[in-house]
């Protein structure tokens, strides 16, 4: 199990890991949200990692099959991000997947998937006991039931994985308003969060000179 979580998010040390969001998992059966709240708590995080420089490792499970491929915005989001296809269920057990999270050399991890007892806490719990801080973004994944999502969340909460929101881990990446971080994020907040627009205006903006 990894150690409690003691240093801040910084665009210096984390990675995104979005794992399985495909238009079949998101669309079909999840309950604890809608479609559209997962999609744009999903693009927070992928517009939110390319603002900040994140590594992001996109994964998706037999996307020929039933899953389907990675959401089309999600890509777009990310257009340099080449998606690892895998049959393996924990995406922790997946060679490929795991040698991608080893070459970004970060330890932070903020993870999102769907669905949130499988394809997140899984590889969630994993990361922890190899050592990872994980952080698992609740409202960017989804599930059946909510018997499912509470498993999940005392599961992954059991082996030391961080709990967490979308905006709760943008804005401790941002960490200040008048870092150079400040108006592209405060922008995707804008746009993602509803009223958040005219409060990061307020901080990132700056008279004309």
């Amino acid at each position: 199990m990894a150690e409690p979580v003691s240093e801040a998010l910084s665009p210096s040390n984390a990675a995104l890991l979005l794992i399985d969001h495909q238009v079949g998992t998101m669309n079909f059966g999840i309950t604890d949200l809608s479609a559209m709240e997962l999609k744009n708590q999903t693009l927070l995080l992928a517009e939110s990692a390319r603002a900040f420089g994140l590594p992001v490792i996109l994964t998706a499970s037999n996307p020929n099959g039933p899953n389907g491929p990675v959401f089309p915005e999600v890509l777009a989001a990310l257009p340099e991000v080449p998606v690892i296809e895998r049959v393996i269920i924990n995406s922790w057990k997946a060679p490929r997947f795991v040698e991608a999270v080893k070459k970004t050399g970060r330890k932070k991890l903020i993870m999102a998937g769907v669905s949130t007892d499988v394809c997140l806490a899984l590889p969630a719990v994993s990361a922890a006991r190899d050592g990872y801080d994980v952080y698992a973004v609740i409202d960017a994944s989804g599930t059946f039931s909510q018997h499912a999502l509470m498993a999940s969340m005392f599961r992954m909460s059991q082996a030391g994985v961080v709990i967490a929101n979308a905006t709760m881990l943008v804005s401790e990446l941002l960490a200040d308003w008048s870092s150079q971080y400040a108006e592209p994020i405060g922008k995707i907040l804008g746009a993602r969060v509803p009223n958040f627009g005219f409060v990061a205006a307020s901080f990132y903006h700056r008279p004309a000179k």
